[in-house]
Order: structure tokens, then C-alpha cells, then sequence
């Protein structure tokens, strides 16, 4: 069918796919550089007719979905006096199976992770309203060992933050201190641990974001090594730097969790052969006397303002573990200064991609794409855009000058760096077997939380949190925040690294942390 000089085609609107006029082709062609004539105009419109029944034939054919097994009602927003800490977003019973390994344990989930029927809005006004038609991978996993989903945690506004006053329903409050930040991006899973309003939590992570809060709340929080927990159902920031992982007061809870919701998905292409069902919680009871623990001498110190207490702090929980019987020396990485410049290379353009050009998901996937989230968060995220916070305008403002400007280069010659970055990493730990520094630097503990603050100051409560997690986020190496000491009133976390798939050693040894008692 010829397409009209002007207008749209005839039909073209059928199954939801619309021609474009020749306008707009000649807007995209000269986007691209090309100058077309109106008969190449109309020659292309033509074709473009023509294939466009493909995309309307995809339109009509009816989608997969994982099924929901488990019943459940939506559950309800919780009133000001049920949510002193503002840390839950939405509260619901949801169970599971009648027994199981989490029979009896209460679990919240970060508010990025889909539950079907329950409202998720991701700490974003984009999101709100949004109620996903599915059950995430690990939440399925979570309701068939037993457990109970008791609701969806507050997060930061689309995660972008380690603090946690960027989320459209306010600030989460740190338990040890109001005034204080809980950290971010899993705010309200870190928070709800410590004030015992949950058994367990599920927090997602891109440059620390279950470790940072952990660290500031003072709870335990694992960043699994890549792709061993399924991101399946989850809304992600940068498919290279996703990781999703449990939250506990206990290293035994912590443990269980994991073991529940590891394991290989077919809907998650980034697992591959390693993935192996493991009894974590079996690894806990051993002794530390075969293992070599490196202090990481570049992870303390840094020159932008570390803070001594908090140094001296982890330094001495980390040559605590000689009393188990553990080998500890200082090791030195000196390419782990640059990690965060690598990981804001990569964040900040793969996440603008993704999140902003891509709808949250990109394309390049071979996993499940939840169409309804991709569709929703499309369509408001534009009518919306003054509503988003600071740090999303800037991914936004920055992420496409550098995309546009400089052709993607810099993305990739930070991913280039980042096998480099991970070899460091592993040449320390063929000579050591854990690798210990400070989880959160160079600011080493919580910040005040405060109504007004210079531009400077804002970013610096959420960006300078992470300088020492993020690197662990590029090499997929598995990190847990364990609680050590506090500093005037609140906590202070120790970073403990291990090799891929070795996740059951570095739960053994913040095990033998946790009984030595040296956390007040």
C-alpha cells in the first residue's frame, strides 16, 4: 500500500503498531546524518508498512508468563504509627507453603522486586500505581520454602542512591538514630531488620546498595557473587552491575535466605554452570584456622576524608579473626582506588541507556522481560520527569552527553578496565582466601539527615557512601557488610570479599565474627 505525502497510512494504527509519517523518517534521517529525498521517503515508508505486520502479527500472539502459585490480597499502605522508621511502602500477608526452610520467617522484599497483585512503585512517583502481574524468581522460590512476604520495603528513587532521603514517600530513618540516614538504596530492608519488623529482607544491590545500608543500620548483608541469585521479576539499573541478596540480624538467617533463593533459572541468562544448589547454612559452623585474611591497605585512608575512627575500627575487627586461629596480613590492591571511576563510568552511561533510553530493560536480553513494568514505566517516566529527583536528572543530563558526545567509548573502555580490575582482585585472593576493608568509605558511617542542603552537600550524602563497595559490583566477587563496633551511637561496617562462588566461605567467616560477640 503507498503511504500518503502526508498523514499516516491507511490502518496503521491496527494491533497498537502505528506508521510514521514522512516527517518523522525525515527526522530520524537526518538524526543519523542522511539527507533522503521525498521519493526515498516514500520508498521506505513503504517498506516500513510492509514490516511493520510482523511487529502487529508479535502483537496478537499471547505472551508467556510465570505463573502465580501462591493466593493473596493486596495488602494495604501502612499508617504513619505502623511505620515509625517510613521504611515499609506497602504491608501484606502473603504465605507460602505449609512448611519448608523458612516456615515460620517473615520476609520483606526491596520495592524493585515484583509481587504479583501488590503495589510497587520503586521509590518513584514514575512508578506509582503501577501492580505487576507476576512473581519475581525469588519470591516464588521464597513462598515455596514457607515463607511469608510481609510486605514491599521503601527503596531509593529508581535506586539511584546510597543515602536514603531521594524516595518519593520520604526519608527512612536510621533505627539507632532518626536523624541519621539508613543508607541506601535497600533503605527500608536494612531498617526493618534492625527494628525487628521482619525476620529477613531482600535488598538489591548495583554499587553497594544492600551492603551500605547494612553498614549504617548495622545489620548483616550479602552481595552474592554474580548471577547466583536470579534477577528474574526484578526492575533493574545496569544488567551488568545487578546483583539482588538477603539481609538478616543473624548470619545463620542470612545464610538460609541465600539458600533458598539461589540457584539456577532458566529465565536468567546471566547464570552459567557455576550456579550449584549449596547448604550454606552447613558451611557456618566451621572454624576460620584455614583461612588467610588480607586487609586491604588502599581500602582505608582514602585521601578525600576517611574517617580514623571507623579505620580503626575494621582494622581491629579484621586482625580479630587471629584469636579464631586465622592467618591476617595487610595486602595491598592498588587498582582498587580507581574501582569507582570505573563504576561511575559504567553506571552512569549503561544505566542511562538502560533505564532511560531502554525502559528499564534494554534490549539484548535473553531473560523474561516483564512487558507490563516496561510499558508502564515508559509512559509516565516522560509526563513525569520534573518529579524525578536530582540524582536521576543527573543520569539523565549526564548519561546522554557522554552517550551522545562520545559514541559509547568511555562505557567501553570501563568495562575493558574492569577485567583488569578483576584480576587484581583475584591475583590477592589466590594469595589470601577473604579480603577485608571498611564496607562503607571514604564516609565511614551514617550522615545526619538534613531538610536543606547545598547541592554539594546532597550529593555528597549519597554518592560518598559507596567508594569502596561499587568495585565488587563490576567483578561480581561476593561481599557481605558485617556490624563490628559503633562510633557515637552507630554502627560501623566491616567488607568482607571472597572468591566467586566461594559465597559459603565468606559466610563462614562472618559467622565466626558474629560469635566472637566483638559487635556491641
Amino acid at each position: 500500500m503507498a503511504p500518503k505525502v502526508s498523514g499516516r497510512t491507511v490502518g496503521s494504527s491496527k494491533y497498537g503498531v502505528i506508521a510514521p509519517t514522512l516527517e518523522e523518517l525525515k527526522n530520524i534521517a537526518q538524526t543519523y546524518g542522511m539527507t533522503l529525498s521525498l521519493e526515498e521517503l516514500q520508498s521506505f515508508a513503504a517498506e516500513i508498512e510492509g514490516t511493520l505486520e510482523s511487529f502487529r502479527r508479535v502483537a496478537k500472539l499471547p505472551e508467556p508468563t510465570p505463573e502465580v502459585r501462591y493466593p493473596r490480597t493486596p495488602g494495604y499502605r501502612p499508617s504513619p504509627e505502623e511505620n515509625p522508621l517510613n521504611a515499609w511502602y506497602w504491608r501484606c500477608s502473603i504465605q507460602g507453603a505449609p512448611d519448608g526452610k523458612l516456615a515460620g520467617k517473615r520476609v520483606a522484599v526491596k520495592d524493585t522486586v515484583c509481587v504479583a497483585g501488590v503495589p510497587m512503585m520503586s521509590g518513584s512517583t514514575v512508578l506509582e500505581g503501577f501492580v505487576p502481574d507476576i512473581d519475581a524468581t525469588i519470591v516464588t522460590r521464597i513462598l515455596e520454602a514457607g515463607g511469608e512476604i510481609v510486605g514491599k520495603a521503601v527503596c531509593e528513587d529508581l535506586c539511584l542512591s546510597g543515602g536514603s532521603h531521594t524516595a518519593a514517600t520520604g526519608p527512612v530513618l536510621n533505627p539507632h538514630n532518626h536523624k541519621y540516614s539508613a543508607g541506601g538504596s535497600s533503605s527500608g530492608s536494612a531498617a526493618l531488620i534492625v527494628q525487628g519488623d521482619c525476620d529477613m529482607a531482600i535488598g538489591g544491590d548495583q554499587g553497594g546498595s544492600i551492603r551500605i545500608p547494612s553498614a549504617l543500620c548495622g545489620a548483616y548483608g550479602l552481595k552474592p557473587t554474580y548471577g547466583l541469585v536470579p534477577y528474574t521479576g526484578i526492575l533493574p539499573m545496569e544488567n551488568t552491575l545487578d546483583h539482588t541478596g538477603p539481609i538478616a540480624r543473624t548470619v545463620e538467617d542470612l545464610a538460609l535466605l541465600l539458600e533458598v533463593i539461589a540457584g539456577m533459572d532458566p529465565l536468567d541468562p546471566r547464570q552459567r554452570d557455576e550456579v550449584k544448589p549449596t547448604s550454606y547454612t552447613e558451611a557456618l559452623p566451621g572454624d576460620v584456622k584455614d583461612l588467610t585474611i588480607g586487609i586491604v591497605e588502599e581500602g582505608f585512608g582514602w585521601p578525600e576524608g576517611s574517617e580514623k575512627a571507623v579505620d580503626e575500627a575494621v582494622t581491629e575487627a579484621g586482625f580479630s579473626f587471629q584469636k579464631l586461629g586465622a592467618k591476617v596480613r595487610k595486602v595491598s590492591i592498588p587498582l582498587h582506588r580507581e574501582g569507582v571511576h570505573i563504576h561511575t563510568s559504567v553506571a552512569m552511561q549503561g544505566g542511562f541507556v538502560q533505564v532511560i533510553w531502554g525502559n528499564g530493560f534494554g534490549m539484548g536480553w535473553k531473560g523474561y522481560y516483564p512487558t507490563a513494568l516496561l510499558d508502564f514505566f515508559a509512559k509516565s517516566k516522560k509526563t513525569m520527569a520534573d518529579d524525578l529527583p536530582d540524582t536521576v536528572k543527573l543520569l539523565v543530563l549526564l548519561g546522554h552527553y557522554m552517550v551522545t558526545r562520545y559514541h559509547g567509548r568511555y562505557y567501553a573502555r570501563a568495562q575493558n578496565q574492569t577485567r583488569l580490575l578483576c584480576e587484581a582482585y583475584d591475583k590477592a585472593l589466590r594469595e589470601t582466601d577473604l579480603l577485608v576493608m571498611p564496607t562503607t568509605a571514604p564516609v565511614g558511617k551514617a550522615l545526619p539527615l538534613e531538610e536543606k542542603q547545598t547541592p554539594e552537600a546532597f550529593f555528597q550524602s549519597l554518592f560518598r557512601y559507596y567508594w569502596n563497595a561499587c568495585p565488587f559490583n563490576l567483578t561480581g566477587h561476593p561481599a557481605i557488610n558485617i556490624p563490628c563496633a559503633r562510633s557515637d551511637g552507630l554502627p560501623i561496617g566491616m567488607m568482607v570479599i571472597g572468591r566467586k562462588f566461594e559465597d559459603a566461605t565468606v559466610l563462614r567467616a562472618a559467622h565466626a565474627f558474629q560469635e566472637m560477640g566483638c559487635y556491641p
